[in-house]
Formats: C-alpha cells, sequence, structure tokens
C-alpha cells in the first residue's frame, strides 16, 4: 500500500508561518481534494499537487480533483482548527485509496495534508463522497496544538 497514514505536511507548517495559506470562509485560498490510487507515494514530506497516480477522469471528478468549501477557523482551549463542507463526485466510477488536500491558490499548489482511506474506496457510477470528521478540537481535519 502507497498510503500510510495521515500527515499534516512539513512543508505546510512552514507555509502556515510565512502566511501562505488563508482558510478564511469565502475570503480566503481556493483548497482541492484530489483522489488516488495505490500507486501513489505520500507522506509528510509531500509539498505539492500532482497528477502522477491521480484516479482518472469520471463523472464529475476531473484532474486536481474538487474544490473544498471551507469553514473560517476557530479555536477551543489552545488549539486552532479548520474543517471543509463534505465533497461529493457524482455519476463517478472511482477507486480511490487516498487523497491529498492542497492549496491551489498559492503559487505551486502547495501540500496542505495526505488522507489515507485505510483501503480501497469505490464508487460505481455513483457517488463517490468525502465526509470530513466533527469540526472541533479533538476531531477538525486540520488541528494546531
Amino acid at each position: 500500500m502507497a498510503f500510510s497514514g495521515n500527515f499534516m505536511c512539513t512543508s505546510f507548517k512552514v507555509e502556515l508561518m510565512q502566511g501562505v495559506h488563508n482558510f478564511t470562509a469565502s475570503t480566503g485560498n481556493t483548497f482541492k481534494l484530489a483522489l488516488y490510487d495505490n500507486s501513489a507515494s505520500f507522506t509528510a514530506a509531500t509539498t505539492a499537487y500532482t497528477n502522477t497516480n491521480e484516479v482518472a477522469n469520471s463523472g464529475t471528478y476531473t484532474a486536481g480533483g474538487g474544490t473544498l468549501t471551507n469553514v473560517t477557523p476557530t479555536s477551543s482551549g489552545t488549539t486552532a482548527f479548520t474543517d471543509f463542507a463534505d465533497l461529493s463526485f457524482t455519476s463517478a466510477t472511482i477507486t480511490a485509496f487516498g487523497a491529498l488536500i492542497y492549496n491551489d491558490t498559492a503559487s505551486g499548489n502547495p501540500s496542505v495534508v495526505v488522507l489515507d482511506f485505510g483501503g480501497a474506496k469505490t464508487s460505481t457510477a455513483g457517488t463517490f463522497t468525502i465526509i470530513f470528521p466533527t469540526n472541533d478540537a479533538t476531531n477538525a481535519i486540520i488541528r494546531i496544538a
């Protein structure tokens, strides 16, 4: 299996300090989620979107993936966090083993988070949906403690 866990990319952590990423809903950067087959190889060292081993276009899924709807960052206690609305690709035949969230607005399409699905997830001429966890300090897809 090419995916070996979920990672917040190390380059993303540095880029936060450089002001590269803005997650503010409606006025921030555009973030995308691209799906990958089992030949993709991503780790915390992944720095940018690539179309190598991306799943094929099908239904409403196209190269580069789908645009995510940002949820404005917030905090609870000492943890800051943000999330995205669930994302669906319709009329799609897809087999994906993982995904990459990246900043489509910033130069070079820098990576944010690598997601490992823990195995093949499929849809056959149907809807392929990414369901994000609860947006709170314990579960949000992006958390900084």
